[in-house]
């Protein structure tokens, strides 16, 4: 638990992921959405560089993120209070995973993530003021070989849109995964540990 003399009673959760959200519900955290307006282009912040390593993408994209963020709130003369951003990428060898840009881009990349074992990044970052503080987590996922009836049938679910790698962990994909190192939250888009430890040398309350 935090500090009970702590400064922050909520933070700015900046992200239109679900998921992040649900995972913040489960630390406690209370959290409000500072979202992209329609005259940012959140997408572009997600660009990788031509040869550009995966840690130093996820890692740079989320200081993108949190640098709108922040821009964001001054600007909408909102409360002051932390900003949290993340931002997580499937990677298989030195490729980049992103999210599909239609099905057969969804269902090219669960091939190629078939019968295999990639990493999922994600990285956290938090701002207050002129403070900052930020996180890298690292899970290996193995997955089983898929089946083409059962892959084609995931994609037409319509739940690899949106997703990096063209899956969530706790879709009907966890039936192909055999195992896992590292964070689960982390692989669902926000590891709890180390955003938990963030969120307290920032002084929230939860």
């Amino acid at each position: 638990m935090a500090h009970p003399m702590s400064a922050h009673a909520f933070v700015y959760l900046a992200s239109q992921s679900p998921r992040r959200a649900q995972l913040l519900d489960q630390l406690g955290v209370r959290h409000q959405p500072l979202l992209p307006g329609p005259e940012e282009d959140a997408e572009a912040l997600e660009a990788v560089m031509p040869g550009e390593p995966a840690q130093h993408y996820v890692q740079r994209v989320t200081r993108l993120k949190l640098q709108a963020a922040l821009r964001r709130l001054k600007r909408r003369s909102l409360p002051p209070a932390p900003v949290l951003c993340a931002d997580t990428t499937v990677v298989l060898g030195r490729r980049i995973l992103g999210k599909p840009e239609d099905d057969a881009q969804a269902q090219a990349m669960l091939q190629a993530l078939s019968g295999r074992t990639h990493r999922v990044l994600t990285a956290v970052a938090a701002g207050h003021g002129r403070a900052r503080c930020a996180a890298l987590s690292i899970s290996r996922v193995r997955f089983d070989p898929i089946a083409a009836q059962d892959l084609r049938a995931y994609v037409a679910s319509g739940e690899p849109r949106g997703k990096a790698g063209s899956y969530a962990i706790q879709s009907g994909a966890a039936q192909w995964i055999s195992r896992i190192e590292g964070s689960y939250s982390g692989i669902m888009g926000l590891p709890l540990h180390e955003t938990a430890a963030i969120l307290r040398q920032l002084k929230v309350s939860f």
